[in-house]
């Protein structure tokens, strides 16, 4: 039996209100399917959403179950940088969870089928699948098109701090702003909404080949009406998202993703998606899957080519299948079939008639597995005695003059006090930038987008200073940046104790970020460790920033940045 049919069984009045808003007598008895979405005039990668969320329940109609369409909108980062809007970004993943296990367990159903596109939609509703543990099928809401001389929106911070430095006009970055998001979908780089929807197929709970398909075509249209009568069939089955998703799932997840170059923020959602799987993930498991992992994928920020000529090279399976050798075969997937299966059973004809348009080769958008772009993976874990549970550095995008370095310490206590002075060319190369007090508990762990971009984008400062931040970096984000820093400023970690010119200890082959000397003078271990000893018996906690709302909750309730900054 169907659990939706014993709860009925429970509540007389399920019946009475479900025909009250149309239903058939005859849809009362189906297996029923939540449409989960996070649909809304939102942002470019949820207004289009509704015709898949149709087009889904169609396909559960098709298939014999009766779909109910439940929304709840997620925010665009993009739309909240630059102000306290961005605040919110992270608190927004949790309260997507939340209401999914609230739609879901106060009138329960049989499947669902969860569809979004961007940063914090597709990990709320994964994290809310986990926690729920219906049988789940996720359609990812494709990617938007590049604009002229494939102009994609991660230049345009760049181009912003260009403007205000005077290198070029207000009417060229004008002409930028108004052609960098042609259509709707998630911006077409491979950011965090590019590599959550990488990571929602590398999981094993999309169809194949379905994410970054561009957000306009039918072929996605198509996809949303397969999942619906999929969801039906793992009804049927009772094969739910736990007996899909496993640990091995999560290695397999982060082999793509070192493949990919994904976004440091997947370091925040896939140990906070596990955990709401009941598997934990921590920093270590990244680290030695990147340490010697194969960088193959030529796409923006880092490479050349906007996202959506990774759908046209052949998608995640043609990337899946360069580093086939790596994963986990044999586990279980929503088609039913194992991951080895899907990719035995082709995929490639249609996108190969896409990519002649381009003239661009499949080698040059996914290198083959022998002809990387690195072979040293792309994240490392850094530590020392100014990260003693981690740090975060994305070096694929980090000059190589920044791989080590001993620089003076600039510490500012928001961001933007720090992008002021970055703007001012009040930074000198040789420094090290310090943003914290900006973790979960400190502010709800915003982006440094503009700071990053500021630096990244001056010529001399992005290869010789460093940002440090206990924050996080959007996806987009290329430089000399250091992020998570744990344990964060607001729970007396290290970063809350460094003082102005300090020296700052950076060696990413060696995974160190130490504080090793004061005033410029270098000092020996035992000298450090009694200097932070006297600077954190005299630190005293700040007050909470947010003393009401949804900030005030996630603020007192968020793990550190390294686990997830879930809330327990």
């Amino acid at each position: 039996m169907y659990h939706s049919e014993e709860v009925r069984r429970l509540a007389p009045e399920m019946d009475p209100l479900r025909l009250g808003m149309g239903w058939k007598l005859e849809d009362l008895e189906k297996p029923k399917v939540i449409i989960e979405s996070t649909f809304g005039d939102s942002h470019p990668g949820s207004a289009h959403l509704l015709k898949f969320v149709d087009t889904a329940a169609a396909g559960v109609a098709a298939a014999g179950g009766r779909a109910a369409r439940y929304f709840t909108t997620d925010i665009c980062d993009g739309m909240a940088q630059g102000h306290d809007g961005i605040n919110y970004s992270l608190a927004s993943r949790d309260m997507i969870a939340n209401m999914v296990e609230i739609h879901n367990n106060a009138t329960p159903f049989d499947a669902g089928v969860f569809i979004a596109s961007c940063d914090k939609g597709l990990p709320g509703l994964l994290m809310g699948i986990g926690r729920t543990d219906l049988p789940a099928v996720v359609v990812t809401g494709g990617v938007m098109e590049a604009g002229p001389d494939l102009l994609t929106l991660e230049q345009i911070g760049a181009y912003s701090a260009m403007c205000q430095r005077g290198e070029i006009s207000e009417a060229q970055l004008t002409y930028y702003k108004h052609h960098a998001c042609p259509s709707c979908g998630a911006c077409s780089f491979m950011g965090t909404a590019g590599t959550m929807q990488v990571m929602c197929e590398a999981l094993g709970l999309t169809l194949p080949g379905s994410a970054l398909l561009p957000a306009t075509s039918a072929d996605l249209v198509e996809v949303a009406r397969k999942a619906g009568a999929q969801a039906v069939e793992l009804a049927k089955r009772g094969l739910t998202a736990r007996d899909i998703v496993t640990r091995e799932s999560f290695e397999n997840a982060i082999i793509v993703h070192a493949a990919i170059s994904g976004s440091t923020n997947a370091i925040l959602h896939l140990p906070a998606i596990a955990h709401e799987f009941g598997i934990e993930i921590d920093a270590d498991t990244f680290e030695r899957i990147h340490k010697s992992a194969h960088y193959l994928l030529d796409v923006r920020p880092a490479g050349r080519w906007p996202s959506e000529y990774v759908y046209y090279a052949g998608g995640v399976p043609a990337i899946m299948e360069e580093v086939r050798h790596l994963l986990h075969l044999d586990v279980m997937t929503v088609t039913g079939k194992t991951l080895g299966e899907n990719l035995d059973g082709g995929y490639y004809e249609k996108c190969a008639e896409y990519l002649k348009k381009t003239g661009v080769k499949k080698e040059d958008i996914i290198r083959p597995f022998d002809a990387p772009i690195g072979d040293k993976g792309t994240i490392a874990i850094l530590r020392g005695n100014l990260a003693p549970e981690g740090a975060v550095v994305k070096h694929s995008a980090v000059p190589v003059e920044m791989h080590k370095a001993l620089l003076r310490a600039r510490p500012f206590d928001c961001e933007e006090d720090a992008i002021a002075a970055v703007i001012a060319h009040d930074i000198k190369p040789g420094d090290a930038v310090f943003i914290r007090y900006e973790g979960p508990k400190g502010s709800g762990m915003p982006e440094m987008f503009y700071t990053t971009e500021a630096i990244s984008s001056d010529p001399e400062l992005g290869k010789t200073i460093a940002l440090i931040t206990d924050g996080r970096f959007s996806g987009a984000s290329k430089g000399p940046a250091i992020g998570h820093v744990s344990p964060e400023a607001a729970e007396g970690g290290p970063i809350a104790l460094v003082e102005e010119g300090d020296l700052i200890q950076i060696d990413i082959p060696a995974r160190v970020l130490a504080i090793v000397g004061v005033r410029g003078e270098r000092k020996t271990p035992e000298e450090m460790d009694g200097i932070l000893k006297e600077r954190r018996a005299a630190w005293q906690p700040r007050p909470l920033r947010y003393q009401s709302g949804v900030l005030k909750i996630y603020s007192e309730h968020a793990v550190g940045p390294m686990k997830g900054g879930y809330m327990k």
